[in-house]
């Protein structure tokens, strides 16, 4: 399949589009601004005497704008009828993290490969929209979003192992302060005092971004060879009292690091169990960052060289005190969860939900292609089109990936009704190409994101679009399988579904959505059954209203807030901690023969806490083939 990488089929209309929107939006953006002006945010002071100041310069330069605008309008809504429902964007990466390089790695056969997958509704609204949602500024925080992403990804997969007769190890992704990538693919020790991966201040300071103290820390001293992403480094951490000082094993040496491909002895992976233990336990489960390394001293300057060992760190076990919301694993659970306070390491699939202003599309996407290869933005339809109802804005959906993507589709929901309906929401169905097996068949996997009808008491109407998504699904896949029983040519890997499904599972409002078939065709890994939720799972749309307290307006206040404190819930007595209406789903049918697909992590994530009302949510999916590993 040919994927579109204009929103126009020649360069002509694209010209045209372009003047023809060049003329609205001077009338787009001030009657954007006159509206902001009358909804008060935290930050904003002197609110009367902005709406005096302002109010008449914008007022008048947007009566100016109306002719102009009218002219525009009459070129740019017909040629909607020809535009495409996507732009897909490629910036190719040579580099060994690049889409050529990772679908080398895997070949379909050995114990499995694993696959990490988050979804988020960042709210990148025009500005007098999202303020309804307590939060502004809508290009800054795509820029920040887009940091903040990048770089939590972006960060070393760390696995910390305590050298203590009392303690067991730790699994660490998510204590990644104490290494930090640069962009000479080299990660860093952090000197001295080492901080929690959150608790920075994301004022930011002169020359400085915080989205990069945010993911990073701070970022010199020692290095550490963290080049390759899908290595893990190793730190070795002595629990002694008297002070033995934590070293990194050096991968050149025959140490503990191995690449997934590679042969040598195994590691722990990061999802092992732990035991319990008291807050100051290095053990316990809720034992925080800080915990994990209090350092008295700074560290030496060192050779510099990757693989140099930390040296002159003593620890103070008696410093570790705080305790956090930690990776967890309950008794009848097969895989970890956690509340994070970062994107997961090494994640390969994105999918965004409520990007519908343009140009904070064009910034995410900007942001994201540093990490990301391949993207789709700018997803929906503008106009009529064959739907009863004007689209105005697109359908807010927005897809990165690290892989190659093979096949697109987006459907419009037909039977959206009231304010919901002046979106194009729909659903976004991609194919993506994942490793090839020695015998040349594609290794693929499908990709679902989707964007449901919001208000509370419509009910039916998205029992009717998960009817339409899932008959949309079964035919995308019929129409791009090219294989057979007999002629077996691709071999599918997963199949999810992800984003705003708008209901949750306790609310008994919600009855109807939570008994829909497609949770008996795809797996919820928060989810016992309709309306009982796991015990660990947390509601993901917070409370607009206490969106910039100082107890949540960090990724790491969030991530400590009690389960529940700041989630938002319907009137009704909620059974769970809040509304989870972010998803994150699986199928466990309809895979290659013998392969199984199970769940190794999932995340709740705080990193975009003050940028957005929803909490992300990530997976991390492993693919077994059911291959002894060789």
């Amino acid at each position: 399949m040919v994927l579109y990488t204009t929103p126009f089929p020649n360069s002509c209309l694209s010209a045209l589009h372009t003047v023809s929107w060049a003329l609205i939006f001077p009338c787009y953006w001030l009657l954007d601004r006159l509206l902001a002006l009358f909804i008060p945010v935290p930050c904003q002071k002197n609110q009367l005497l902005c709406i005096v100041l302002f109010m008449p310069i914008y007022l008048g330069l947007l009566v100016t704008s109306l002719p102009f605008a009218f002219l525009g309008f009459l070129f740019w809504s017909p040629l909607q009828c020809a535009r495409r429902p996507y732009i897909y964007s490629w910036l190719e990466d040579k580099g060994p993290a690049g889409g050529a390089a990772l679908l080398r790695e895997w070949k379909g056969t050995g114990p499995g490969k694993s696959f990490c997958f988050a979804t988020a509704n960042v709210c990148l609204l025009p500005d007098s929209l999202a303020r309804h949602n307590n939060v502004f500024n809508t290009q800054a925080r795509a820029k920040e979003i887009g940091h903040r992403i990048r770089n939590g990804a972006s960060r070393p997969q760390i696995k910390i192992y305590i050298d203590s007769p009392t303690n067991t190890s730790i699994s660490a992704a998510s204590f990644s302060s104490l290494v930090s990538p640069q962009g000479d693919g080299i990660a860093r020790a952090v000197p001295g005092s080492i901080k929690r991966t959150a608790s920075v201040d994301y004022k930011g300071n002169s020359g400085h971004h915080p989205s990069d103290e945010a993911a990073n820390g701070l970022a010199s001293g020692d290095a550490v060879d963290c080049s390759n992403l899908e290595n893990a480094c190793i730190v070795r951490i002595g629990g002694d009292e008297g002070g033995q000082h934590p070293e990194v094993d050096d991968p050149a040496t025959g140490g503990q690091t191995r690449n997934g491909a590679g042969g040598g002895p195994r590691v722990q992976t990061p999802n092992h169990s732990q035991r319990d233990g008291d807050s100051g336990s290095l053990g316990s489960p809720s034992a925080s960052r800080e915990s994990l390394v209090k350092a008295r001293a700074g560290l030496d300057s060192g050779s510099g060289e990757p693989g140099a060992t930390y040296s002159k760190a003593p620890l103070k076990a008696s410093a570790v005190k705080k305790a956090a919301s930690r990776r967890k694993r309950h008794p009848d659970e097969v895989f970890d969860h956690e509340i994070s306070a970062f994107f997961p390491a090494n994640l390969d699939f994105l999918c965004l939900q409520e990007v519908f202003d343009k140009r904070a599309a064009s910034t995410l996407k900007s942001q994201l292609h540093g990490y990301f290869e391949y993207i789709l933005y700018d997803v929906g339809v503008y106009g009529c089109q064959g739907h009863c109802c004007y689209k105005c804005l697109n359908s807010g959906l927005f897809f990165a990936s690290r892989y190659p993507i093979m096949d697109v589709a987006y459907h419009c929901y037909s039977n959206g009704k009231g304010f919901d309906s002046l979106a194009s929401k729909g659903a976004l169905f991609l194919k993506v190409m994942v490793g090839s097996t020695p015998q040349d068949q594609r290794i693929v996997g499908y990709i679902t994101c989707t964007h449901l009808h919001a208000p509370e008491d419509d009910s039916a109407i998205r029992c009717e679009q998960l009817d339409m998504l899932l008959e949309w699904l079964a035919d995308f896949r019929k129409s791009t399988s090219s294989s057979s029983t007999a002629n077996p040519e691709e071999l599918v890997a997963f199949d999810i579904i992800c984003g705003d499904l708008n209901f949750d599972n306790c609310s008994s409002d919600d009855k109807l959505e939570q008994q829909h078939s497609l949770f008996t065709r795809y797996k919820d890994p928060c989810r016992l059954g309709p309306g009982e939720e796991k015990p660990w799972a947390i509601g993901t749309m917070l409370d607009k209203d206490g969106l910039n307290d100082e107890d949540v307006s960090t990724p790491d206040n969030l991530q400590n807030k009690s389960p529940g404190a700041c989630q938002k819930g319907r009137k009704d007595v909620l059974k769970g901690n809040g509304r989870r209406i972010d998803y994150m789903l699986y199928a466990e049918e309809g895979l290659c023969p013998d392969w199984k697909a199970e769940v190794e992590e999932f995340s709740f994530i705080t990193q975009l806490s003050s940028l957005t009302d929803h909490l992300p949510v990530a997976m991390r999916l492993m693919v077994s083939t059911g291959e002894e590993e060789a």
